[in-house]
């Protein structure tokens, strides 16, 4: 299975390259594509500057307002350049840059693309700047082959970007490394669960460690019941073999010794049939894409090893099937947690919780000064935000005005919720320690990140992310596909931006 890995997932993106000044008449002639990006105020000076910009404004004028592109036409030249031109304020925020982006690639890239070109005209350099990197963000983003299994070969992909007009070459050595991870993240969460079963992924786990020279470490049933991770057990021992795993990697730029600065943890839960609280079908249909907080987590640290972040990381990863069978947990079982706490079984599709709380604290006992955990934990967080933000979750409360802020600034938005001991109060039990979670069900977003934070050191810093905007019909910001990889541009903007590592603790 390792071809896998090598055969269906390459870092194959789209040749980005750069030209400064105001493009020759030559340039324009070796794109395909054309996306032209003005302010929505557009100076009589700047028509000059751009190829038949009388008729552009002609078009402008005959055509209503809203829709992307606004206009769009060919040029006379021999590939009969398709120019597409699209406004926008330049005070405009990042989510709403992102998701003009997607819609002019989109556009653009209806028709066989092989050269895509970005040109921003019109603003000063540092809007200039930051459009061209959200427009290339989006390219990156559509330009990725997501996993297809067709007799039929898939069509012709984006080969090159062309960003032209531009002041000064900018560095978009980031928004390559965000757009590599945010791909990986959204290609392990798109592959069906017979192409990604537990082997497999942790193979291609192994394979990728091999590559990006991560540390590798498998943690088999096995091992996990001589460790007492009875949790986690709890949701694998319905498997008919023992493929469940928890896997660590470790990112070491420098002392391969060094204590994690970060943890990020993920939740892989494979496919989810609900266990024996069974799903129905439509519940059930897209549960492959369950196991997304890990592909998130393991997104997120290859983004940072691509960029070649100085700090150490670990990377822990709950990789297993929620089953129904004879050997299945069932509501009421009494479950014994690494930590030594007792949780008394409720409802067995609430098993993301379980498989996160062992991890959580083997995650915790390497003393990181920050833990970030993805999962696609519960239908109440969707219900409550949409699959338009993706919920957070802190042992530290003053860090909401900051999570939220990190959402606004880089377009990956997110809401913050309330947690603490006084949730804890739905979740007691007459037999255990604590419920696994509430029979009742309200605010079991709340109550699951309430549940998860009695298995992290009260001294170690945690975000939980429960990512309900995973999936999203049509897209969201930059990226148009349903699957999204949302949290990796998240979490970079969280840890660089926001020195989120200096400032947690």
């Amino acid at each position: 299975m390792g071809s896998l890995l090598s055969d269906k997932y390459k870092n194959n993106g789209p040749k980005i390259t750069q030209s400064t000044g105001t493009p020759d008449g030559k340039t324009i002639a070796g794109i395909d594509q054309l996306l032209l990006i003005l302010p929505k105020k557009v100076p009589a000076s700047l028509w000059r500057k751009v190829p038949q910009g009388s008729k552009l404004q002609s078009l402008l004028r005959r055509k209503g307002t809203g829709g992307l592109p606004a206009v769009s036409t060919h040029l006379q030249n021999k590939r009969q350049t398709t120019m597409s031109v699209g406004k926008i304020d330049p005070q405009s925020d990042a989510f709403e840059t992102l998701t003009f982006a997607r819609k002019m690639v989109a556009a653009a890239t209806s028709e066989k693309a092989g050269t895509l070109g970005i040109w921003a005209l019109g603003f000063n350099e540092e809007e200039q700047n930051t459009l061209v990197a959200r427009v290339t963000a989006a390219a990156l983003a559509a330009a990725f082959a997501m996993p297809e299994f067709k007799s039929k070969s898939p069509r012709a992909r984006l080969k090159s970007i062309k960003i032209i007009g531009l002041k000064d070459k900018i560095d978009l050595s980031r928004v390559s490394a965000e757009a590599e991870g945010n791909n990986l993240a959204r290609w392990l969460t798109a592959l069906p669960a017979n192409k990604l079963d537990a082997v497999s992924y942790v193979q291609l786990l192994k394979e990728m460690s091999a590559q990006q020279g991560w540390q590798f470490k498998k943690y088999g049933v096995r091992e996990l019941e001589k460790m007492g991770a009875g949790a986690f057990l709890a949701v694998a021992q319905g498997n008919d073999n023992d493929s469940a795993a928890i896997v660590r990697l470790r990112y070491r730029p420098e002392d391969k010794t060094a204590k994690p600065a970060l943890s990020l943890v993920g939740k892989g839960i494979i496919f989810d049939t609900g266990g024996t609280n069974l799903k129905p079908f439509t519940s059930m249909l897209d549960m492959h894409i369950d196991m997304g907080g890990s592909a998130v987590a393991v997104g997120s640290l290859l983004t940072i090893s691509r960029l070649g972040l100085p700090v150490a990381v670990d990377c822990w990863l709950a990789i297993t099937e929620n089953r129904t069978g004879p050997n299945a947990y069932k509501s009421q079982d009494v479950l014994t947690a690494r930590n030594g706490k007792t949780i008394q079984s409720i409802h067995t599709d609430a098993e993301g919780r379980l498989a996160l709380a062992d991890t959580l604290t083997l995650a915790g006992e390497d003393k990181p000064d920050l833990i970030i955990d993805y999962a696609t934990l519960t239908g109440a967080c969707m219900n409550a935000v949409t699959t338009r933000y993706s919920g957070v979750f802190t042992n530290r409360p003053d860090l909401h005005p900051i999570l939220k802020r990190s959402g606004q600034e880089c377009g990956e938005r997110v809401w913050p919720f309330p947690i603490g001991k006084e949730f804890l109060e739905d979740l007691k039990s007459d037999t255990a320690d604590l419920q696994q979670c509430s029979a009742n069900g309200g605010g079991d977003h709340i109550l699951a990140a309430s549940f998860l934070q009695e298995f992290v050191d009260d001294k170690i810093p945690w975000v939980h992310m429960d990512l309900s905007a995973c999936s999203r019909k049509g897209g969201l910001a930059h990226v148009p596909t349903e699957i999204t990889g949302f949290g990796v541009r998240y979490t970079m903007h969280l840890i660089i931006d926001k020195n989120m590592l200096g400032d947690a603790a």
